[in-house]
């Protein structure tokens, strides 16, 4: 985030790699995020251009941003005053960074801030902005919605009944699923599904709970699409009215809203026994033990949480708030429709938030291909749930031992590899 003052003084060579040190007192902000150029520039102009006495953004690639955050720990002096970064960007780096328990994060829901602590008792990191996965309908989809059912507060269950009604009420299936070569159905099992009913991504792989989850998105596939096998980006079928109830990543979604801002409406994914499991992508803001000035660059972290600044960085990166917000008129429809989503979502009381998989390297498309394959044998091959969890189970473990990877939430710390029960 910023320049080495007395690191660079001892290894000078350094400076032609990262540049040189500001004359003004201002923050490094050294950040794995908005790398594009656009993104880093509006960055600079419109998100940290309002905090004095100024600050330094920049955004290189992860390696050279994990080289120069762990070359300034490692000297025990340096100028970086905060480390910006995903979750797992800012694990690795953990063991040398400020607690900033003395930030308000009142505002951040509490799940939300708990995955700062990086599995410490401290507050290593402050979560910055967000992004996720939503539900989005047709308004003419309404009309299905099973009686006495809250869209901000939907189970699995009445997501299988909505879909069935629709179906017979229409004479074909009106819900779709990115099940296609390049959609992220993987996550959907990952992050949703799975956690919702075993409390896990890992660990539970093969449990009672985790073949309840298969049974019951077996019976929602009764009434899905079949042309879901081939959707990739679930905009297109939402825009042609191919579907009128789908899930998918924001980032998949946003078409639908921008094109026809009148026609849909976006809400929380279902629950599930477990709670309300959704995969969010974080970054957070971290403070090195090395900063020049801790409390300057604390005061930076305030700036960045307020609500102007939060919706500053949404225009920027198109990367959510972790605050409420009021979201002025002129953002996109997508916005518009996704904000407030994304607010229920996170802040109610059954929520369950879970991580991307970490530690997996090159291994991490074998473990994505785990749960497709779950998918393919269980639900469009029919074959039996419980000796396909009992197989795919032994893979997970295997590639699991096999990158060493400890477990990532909603699992439960580990020592070693994440163990699949």
């Amino acid at each position: 985030m910023t320049s080495f003052k007395t690191f660079l003084g001892a290894v000078s060579g350094l400076a032609l790699t990262f540049g040189a040190v500001s004359a003004q007192a201002e923050v490094l902000f050294w950040s794995t995020q908005a790398q594009p150029v656009e993104e880093t520039q509006k960055m600079r102009d419109e998100v940290v251009a309002g905090f004095e006495p100024g600050v330094d953004y920049q955004a290189p690639e992860t390696g050279p941003w994990l080289t120069r955050a762990q070359a300034e720990l490692s000297a025990g002096s340096g100028a970086v005053g905060i480390l910006g970064g995903l979750h797992g960007d800012l694990t690795a780096v953990r063991g040398g960074l400020s607690d900033l328990g003395d930030i308000d994060i009142s505002a951040i829901p509490a799940d939300l801030a708990a995955f700062g602590k990086l599995e410490t008792d401290q507050q290593k990191y402050i979560p910055w902005m967000q992004a996720t996965f939503l539900m989005v309908a047709n308004k003419k989809a309404l009309d299905y919605l099973p009686e006495g059912a809250d869209l901000n507060a939907l189970s699995y269950d009445q997501l299988i009944e909505w879909s069935r009604a629709m179906a017979e009420g229409e004479g074909s299936p009106k819900f779709g699923f990115p099940a296609g070569p390049k959609g992220l159905k993987h996550r959907f099992f990952q992050g949703f599904l799975l956690p919702s009913y075993s409390g896990s991504t890992v660990t539970e792989f093969r449990s009672a709970e985790a073949e309840e989850a298969w049974g019951k998105f077996r019976d929602l596939w009764q009434y899905t699409n079949p042309a879901s096998t081939n959707y990739n980006f679930m905009q297109e079928q939402l825009v042609n009215d191919e579907v009128w109830l789908t899930f998918d990543h924001i980032a998949r979604i946003s078409e639908a809203f921008n094109s026809r801002p009148d026609d849909f409406v976006a809400f929380p994914v279902p629950s599930g026994p477990k709670g309300r499991g959704f995969m969010t992508v974080v970054a957070g803001m971290g403070v090195p033990e090395t900063a020049p000035d801790k409390d300057e660059a604390k005061a930076l972290i305030e700036y960045m949480l307020k609500p102007e600044t939060q919706i500053a960085t949404l225009r920027a990166t198109n990367f959510y708030p972790v605050v409420a917000v009021d979201l002025p008129e002129d953002v996109p429809a997508s916005v518009k429709a996704s904000g407030p989503a994304i607010e229920a979502m996170t802040s109610a009381e059954d929520a369950l938030p879970v991580l991307l998989p970490m530690g997996m390297g090159d291994l991490n498309g074998q473990f994505n291909q785990v749960y497709v394959d779950t998918f393919e044998q269980i639900v469009l091959a029919g074959r039996d749930i419980r000796p396909t969890l009992e197989q795919q189970a032994e893979a997970l473990r295997a590639l699991m031992n096999q990158a060493e990877a400890p477990c990532w939430l909603p699992d439960a710390p580990s020592q070693g590899a994440c163990p699949v029960n």
